[in-house]
């Protein structure tokens, strides 16, 4: 497909090299997932330290501060959708007076 005004010739959704790019970034994705449990595991397990029990409670005090805090701003999200706050700004255009109501409200 040639294109006359610069654009990128793109293939149709449905072909088959569409389809070999899917699974090509699926089989990058996958490999870069297992490399970073390989590097965790071996992060984790790569020293004889021992972690005191103030470590594991400042951990866990981490943790739940964390998914409290995604909790509160995914329920202000939801919030603020239900209510309207997320709609686009609409205009209200000032009522046009009658220039004879003026005349009598200066009376």
């Amino acid at each position: 497909m040639i294109s006359t005004d610069n654009q990128a010739a793109v293939a149709p959704a449905g072909s088959e090299g569409s389809k070999f790019a899917r699974w090509i970034v699926v089989a990058v994705l996958c490999a870069l997932l297992l490399a970073a449990c390989i590097l965790g595991y071996l992060g984790w397990t790569s020293t004889d330290t021992k972690v005191p029990e103030a470590g594991f409670v400042a951990l866990v005090l981490g943790v739940v501060f964390s998914l409290v805090i995604g909790a509160g701003l995914m329920a202000l999200v939801f919030y603020s959708s239900r209510k309207g706050y997320d709609e686009p700004v609409v205009l209200i255009p000032e009522p046009v007076s009658d220039p004879e109501d003026e005349r009598d409200a200066q009376r």
